[in-house]
């Protein structure tokens, strides 16, 4: 007798490359955008909120992990041509630009928070799915313009709790690093222009300073890197006298704003390009220090590449100057938390037509990682109080105690899981990070009450509290029925009295 097979079960798991976020996690991520939202508000900045999926060539093929199918995103074929989701919220502003570009003020200064998608290699801290936070000015090329981004995203970063102090903005132009690879003959003077693929290869290269070093660089720029997983990367096939200039114009970067700009224009003396990108960071400068954006925050940097392609100008990268616990009591570098510059060249791909823009972008998934357990520690306070169920039957009445509450604005819920162990509905209760329950069993309802277990200061007890203290501190009381809310907010306003 032939015996059926059994279908194969699907793995419970996270496909590879992304994540789970919960509770606190979200909260915590929610309450940051807020704040984000209301510094861009300030500055004038109007939501937009773009679809997910965007056509394909209207995305372009800006991405650095060109090495990946499709060009690093997800993409798939519909009836009339390709489709894929949003690599970033910068490319399908362009296509908004230049749909609605009878329509729209110039400039037009927008702002939008969403989920982009990169069908890159994951790796530690890296994920195909993440949360950005832009903004952006379309229609100016003013100096002016790029200073803003700084002093906005310095604004943002402070409103959701780094310390001014923390973090130093690096700023660069891609006009002086076109430049630095002029005088390493890169970009010959001439005009003529070494292949695409090659000029990506090096700016990624130079844009991994911070993570692979000064050796890994130039190992990227000359033959490859085979790295740590054993991994091989193909490098951009320079010589060693050319390596020699591009190395020079990373490490031309000084504390003082002044002594950089002076090293930078002797490295691109020659070209015209890169004497116009050093005209633009000395008009930045300027403008942020007479805004109080001083050397204390400011640093000209050439090892500000920015990876993607599209940037034509000035290009930022704020950056923490402390190391922060990574959750296992070690301490590590997050760098970059922001990052932007200017792409006047995106807007023109669908118009024909050149339209400045520049704009920023917050990392939301560092600057809470920089934040870290203190932030969520804040957010997990936010547990809904529990209405327990002591008698089935009476499911009405405790359904009426949690609308209470909520319509007095605490967050309340009944228990409706199906334990009737009163001590796993106290376990539940742990786990929702609930501050108070409420408790009504037959004899309460007989005297007209309800106990009050204040959970977070019964933690507190069991934790450090002698026998005596506890008596004189009980985490539980009765109130009248009629008191519950009255006496559920002294709690919470109150949780040690």
């Amino acid at each position: 007798m032939q015996t059926s097979k059994k279908s194969k079960r699907p793995a419970a798991e996270t496909p590879k490359g992304f994540r789970d976020y919960f509770g606190a996690e979200v909260t915590a991520r929610t309450e940051m955008l807020r704040k984000a939202a209301e510094v861009f508000e300030r500055f004038g900045f109007q939501a937009l909120e773009t679809s997910a999926v965007e056509n394909l060539d209207a995305l372009g093929k800006f991405l650095p992990d060109v090495d990946r199918p499709n060009e690093g995103v997800f993409a798939w074929k519909e009836d009339d041509g390709w489709s894929a989701l949003r690599y970033d919220l910068t490319a399908p502003l362009a296509r908004v630009a230049a749909q609605y570009r009878n329509d729209l003020p110039s400039p037009y200064r927008r702002y939008a928070i969403g989920p982009v998608w990169r069908n890159e290699k994951p790796g530690p801290g890296r994920f195909r799915q993440f949360y950005q936070c832009d903004a952006d000015t379309v229609g100016s090329s003013s100096a002016a313009a790029d200073a803003e981004m700084c002093l906005l995203a310095g604004e943002v970063l402070e409103a959701v709790g780094i310390q001014r102090g923390e973090y130093v903005m690096r700023v660069n132009d891609r006009r002086v690093l076109d430049g630095a690879l002029e005088a390493a003959g890169i970009v010959g003077v001439h005009g003529e222009k070494q292949s695409a693929a090659q000029r990506g290869i090096v700016l990624r290269a130079m844009d991994k300073l911070d993570r692979i070093g000064p050796e890994g660089v130039a190992a990227l720029l000359g033959k490859g890197r085979r790295d740590e997983s054993g991994d091989y990367t193909e490098g951009a096939g320079l010589s060693a006298g050319q390596i020699d200039v591009v190395m020079a114009f990373l490490d031309a970067g000084c504390a003082d704003v002044a002594d950089t700009l002076s090293e930078l224009a002797s490295v691109v003396k020659g070209s015209g390009t890169g004497a116009e990108g050093i005209r633009d960071l000395i008009r930045i400068a300027d403008l942020l220090f007479h805004q109080g954006f001083g050397p204390d925050r400011l640093r000209i940097d050439p090892s500000v590449v920015r990876g993607l392609e599209y940037y034509t100008g000035p290009v930022l990268e704020a950056e923490l100057v402390s190391d922060v616990p990574d959750g296992r009591g070690r301490r590590k570098r997050l760098g970059s938390v922001a990052g932007g510059g200017r792409y006047d060249g995106l807007v023109r791909r669908f118009t024909g037509q050149d339209v400045p823009a520049t704009g920023v972008s917050i990392g939301v998934d560092r600057i809470l990682a920089a934040l870290g357990e203190a932030e969520l520690s804040a957010a997990s306070n936010d547990g809904p109080v529990v209405v327990t169920v002591m008698d089935r039957n009476r499911m009405h009445d405790y359904m009426a105690m949690a609308a209470e509450l909520r319509e007095a604005g605490i967050p309340a819920e009944v228990f409706l899981g199906n334990a009737r162990n009163f001590g796993r509905q106290m376990k539940y209760a742990d786990q929702r990070n609930s501050p108070a329950a409420v408790i009504q069993g037959t004899e309460e309802r007989k005297k007209g009450v309800v106990q009050v277990k204040d959970l977070r200061l019964g933690a507190q007890i069991a934790r450090t509290a002698t026998h005596e203290e506890w008596k004189k501190r009980p985490s539980q009381f009765e109130v009248p029925r009629g008191e519950l809310v009255a006496g559920v907010r002294r709690l919470l306003e109150n949780p040690t009295s």
